[in-house]
């Protein structure tokens, strides 16, 4: 089977039980020999990945604040951290489904990080069920993937943009969200999130590892190249604190951040 069109399916799959059963099937069919890539071409590239029709999408300056000021924060910020993960569900695939004539290394380390995508979501989902609130309950934004579709011409921008900069700055974030957590009560949501940033920490190491192998393969300097991505999206210079541990674990160095 086609690999490309397989994870096409997948990719705009708008049912969630359907999406996440998909992504599954696809690590494992992958995992078994049966997906091959092979060129495709498609008339009118894909902007537009699955999803319910709930949540609502606003954009991001209409988000209500997630602080955890109450039990509709506690929800609130829960809720928004299983939009991150459905949404990273999507770009792992779209990865594997857009970017043609690559190693099969890059191909099973983007199906491999949907496949922890997915179970990411359904932890994160099951606890905010326990929470008395379900995904799609709330609204959400949709600036991740809209940030996405600017990398979509080049698999070089899509690494330096998502997995070097949005995914390591979660590596940053996360232990002060636990810490609110822990503080607020809720020790099962910042222990979800210690399965999540264990799976992070490989997610920022892949891209950053796609990343410098593409520079080197048109003979750039990561550093520079990296600045010269982050501008051309149009993202703000990354702003500490820095999770130290944790990017060094990604092989991610500090000293590009202070170079941007």
């Amino acid at each position: 089977m086609n690999l490309h069109w397989a994870v096409r399916a997948a990719l705009t799959e708008s049912g969630i039980e359907a999406k996440l059963a998909a992504t599954d099937r696809l690590w494992a069919d992958w995992q078994a020999g049966l997906l091959v890539p092979e060129p495709h071409d498609e008339a009118q590239p894909l902007t537009e990945a699955g999803r319910p029709e709930r949540p609502e999408l606003l954009p991001p300056k209409a988000m209500p604040r997630r602080d955890l000021n109450g039990p509709a924060g506690h929800r609130a910020l829960i809720h928004a951290l299983c939009h991150i993960e459905f949404t990273a569900i999507n770009l792992a695939l779209d990865a594997v489904y857009r970017f043609q004539g690559l190693p099969d290394a890059f191909y099973a380390d983007w199906l491999k990080v949907a496949s922890e995508e997915v179970l990411h979501f359904r932890l994160l989902r099951a606890h905010l069920h326990t929470l008395g609130c379900d995904y799609g309950d709330l609204p959400a934004h949709g600036g991740l993937w809209e940030t996405a579709m600017l990398t979509g011409h080049d698999p070089l921008a899509r690494m330096a943009v998502i997995p070097r900069y949005f995914e390591a700055r979660g590596l940053d974030v996360t232990p002060g969200i636990q810490a609110k957590l822990r503080g607020y009560g809720d020790p099962a949501g910042a222990g979800i999130l210690d399965i999540v940033l264990r799976d992070e920490i490989g997610h920022v190491g892949a891209g950053d590892r796609w990343f410098r192998t593409l520079c080197d393969q048109r003979s750039l300097e990561p550093t520079a190249e990296w600045c010269r991505q982050i501008e051309a999206a149009g993202l703000p210079s990354p702003r500490g604190p820095f999770n130290e541990v944790a990017r060094a674990q990604a092989g991610f160095p500090i000293g590009e951040i202070s170079a941007h």
